[in-house]
């Protein structure tokens, strides 16, 4: 049985190499070319069992080859692989029929992976889905490693209608995710409904979301349609699910299990021609163990979790968030306003506990308050100073009080992003361990003024194990060193 071939087309000499013997020595033969018109000439000749395509090529863009090879081989499964890691550019290559969607520097196991999937996809003519008005000015800013993951899951979940669970701090943006998700889905003909648990009272939830016919109750002089029905042929966006009362608990869970509802005084059942999507800054599990939400509602609404990181889990992306604010900012008729490094580095120091919100906030403040068009350090630190002040805190360094694991976690984020053009990361393991190790190591010994002994004791390390990292890692050692 011969080999299955992959085609590659990608302008970067260095990612056709990688990818050519990464493939080879999984087993695979590899045609690789750096022009779409090469790439194309091999599908229409019959060739290949599997397309990797970059995006961004010097005589086409791949995205816009997709559809031409589904229509010539609807057999043929296409990977797409891009730095333009945006969420305009997973959903495009999702909508115009490709198998999977990585953004670079990618990881060579995840890309096996894939290629081992895609070819092991029965055959079968795909399904062209619609196609959707993708406009450019992007709903979600963010290229770290979490987002694209994000991004990934919203584009797979534009082809259907399942409901969708977001999870996450106040401020991350998870109305921005159900709104993504509503334009580039099935119903973005359709409305587009949010209603917010929080903001209504416990005692008009239920005619809020089902409507009320005419005399239900006191003050109810006409029928009065709920959301439901306003949302029908599009989305209903359940914000802050766990402040839902019970008894609305009760009549939601009966929805989603029959697909009718009635309203509050009626008895005609109306048909659910809705796709919901709920979110929630609460822990929902926690609350299913003190009682306050229903366990089978939980499981009903939680068919696709996503989980949406907090700011300060994403640090990488404040640059580009804080300049794409400054831009709107400009837009809308502010001064328009530039960061210096310094500005950049206090932004990324921050907590955020207002998240992505509390950014844009602090954006519009220095466009508009402020009348040097450079942004720097002291601006940042005197904004976040009166902030912290409000909040009854202090800020003279506004990391000092950064879980360990956080610190560790925003380093290995900036360290993965960076990657190297575009290339595979190799041996991370190894490397971050090394980072993290030689400091803990070195800050140990001062502690014990040089004692290997306590050093080791301290660490819980063997002493000879001590030794020899402090050789493997070439650590100086001064006896009495402060």
């Amino acid at each position: 049985m011969p080999l299955p071939t992959v085609l590659v087309a990608d302008d970067d000499r260095s990612i056709r190499t990688v990818l050519s013997q990464a493939l080879g020595r999984a087993g695979y033969q590899v045609r690789v070319t750096a022009h779409a018109a090469t790439l194309w000439q091999w599908v229409e000749e019959g060739e290949g069992d599997l397309v990797i395509t970059d995006v961004v090529m010097p005589d086409e863009n791949g995205l816009d080859l997709i559809p031409r090879i589904k229509r010539a081989r609807p057999d043929l499964r296409v990977v797409v692989m891009s730095a333009q890691s945006t969420l305009m550019t997973a959903v495009k290559a999702t909508q115009r029929g490709a198998f999977e969607y990585l953004p670079k520097p990618f990881d060579l196991k995840e890309l096996l992976s894939v290629v081992a999937r895609a070819l092991a996809s029965p055959a079968g003519a795909l399904a062209e889905p619609a196609p959707v008005d993708t406009d450019e000015r992007m709903p979600l800013i963010g290229r770290s490693m979490v987002m694209q993951d994000i991004y990934r899951i919203i584009a797979r979940l534009t082809t259907s209608d399942l409901t969708v669970m977001i999870n996450g701090e106040s401020g991350t943006g998870k109305e921005l995710v159900a709104r993504a998700l509503h334009d580039y889905g099935r119903r973005r003909g359709g409305p587009f409904v949010a209603v917010n648990m929080a903001a209504i009272p416990r005692e008009l939830i239920e005619s809020e979301l089902f409507g009320h016919e005419r005399g239900a109750f006191t003050g109810a002089t006409s029928r009065n349609p709920g959301r439901f029905e306003q949302a029908a042929g599009g989305t209903l966006f359940l914000d802050e699910i766990g402040d839902m009362p019970p008894e609305a608990q009760t009549r939601l869970l009966r929805v989603l299990q029959d697909g009718e509802f009635t309203t509050v005084g009626g008895r005609q059942p109306i048909r659910a021609n809705v796709r919901i999507i709920a979110a929630t800054h609460r822990d929902l599990r926690q609350a299913i163990r003190t009682g306050s939400f229903r366990e089978d509602l939980f499981y009903r609404l939680n068919v696709v979790p996503i989980r949406l990181p907090p700011l300060r889990e994403r640090a990488e992306d404040i640059p580009l968030l804080a300049r794409h604010f400054l831009d709107r900012c400009r837009e809308d008729g502010l001064p328009g306003k530039i960061l210096d490094d310094g500005a950049v580095e206090r932004l990324q120091a921050s907590r955020w506990p207002g998240n992505v919100r509390e950014l844009e906030n602090l954006m519009r403040r220095l466009a508009a308050l402020y009348p040097q068009e450079t942004i720097t350090a002291d601006l940042i630190d005197s904004e976040l100073a009166e902030t912290l002040h409000e909040q009854g805190a202090d800020a003279p360094d506004l990391r000092e009080q950064e879980p360990l694991a956080d610190a560790v976690a925003r380093h290995i984020r900036h360290f993965l992003a960076s990657g190297q053009d575009g290339m595979p990361l190799h041996d991370i393991y190894d490397r971050v361990i090394a980072e993290v190790e030689r400091p803990l190591i070195q800050m140990t010994l001062a502690a014990t003024r040089g004692n290997q002994i306590k050093a080791a004791a301290m660490l819980g390390l063997n002493r000879n194990t001590l030794r020899k990292k402090i050789r493997d890692l070439e650590i100086p050692v001064v006896r009495g060193a402060n």
